[in-house]
């Protein structure tokens, strides 16, 4: 289950994303898939919701089982392990807890993409610098 010292765990984990760069061979597939990511969270928070709201635990369990594969390979740890104790929860029938754990699982959703935007796909922002100028600008 998903205690309170989950909260130690880090939103983001640089060296999960470090471990993508060297596996896709450098940095732009995967800002790429950290900027999907980031871009399709309302829609697997929805698509998640909906399913736990309804108690449609299949399509409640492939949602959560997406998100948590994603989670851990942009290093929201945070997030997967939540997705992990939803999984869970859900496995059991209990509906009623997985919907109190939705509250949950929007924040820590909010707060890892934020953390992305700005920690992986946006870290010139953070710093105050303006963006590289694309090619041929």
């Amino acid at each position: 289950m998903f205690h309170e010292t989950d909260e130690l765990i880090p939103l983001v984990d640089a060296s999960i994303l470090q471990d993508l760069e060297q596996e896709l061979n450098g940095s732009e597939l995967a800002v790429r898939f950290a900027q999907d990511y980031a871009a399709l969270w309302e829609l697997r928070y929805t698509r998640l919701a909906a399913a736990v709201q309804s108690q449609d635990r299949a399509a409640a369990l492939d949602a959560i089982i997406s998100l948590k594969i994603t989670s851990k390979m942009i290093g929201g740890l945070r997030l997967a392990r939540l997705a992990e104790t939803l999984e869970t929860v859900i496995r059991q029938g209990d509906f009623g807890r997985g919907q109190e754990l939705m509250e949950r699982v929007a924040d820590h959703g909010d707060r890892t993409v934020e953390e992305l935007q700005v920690s992986y796909i946006h870290p010139e922002e953070r710093l105050g610098k303006e963006p590289d100028a694309p090619p041929g600008c």
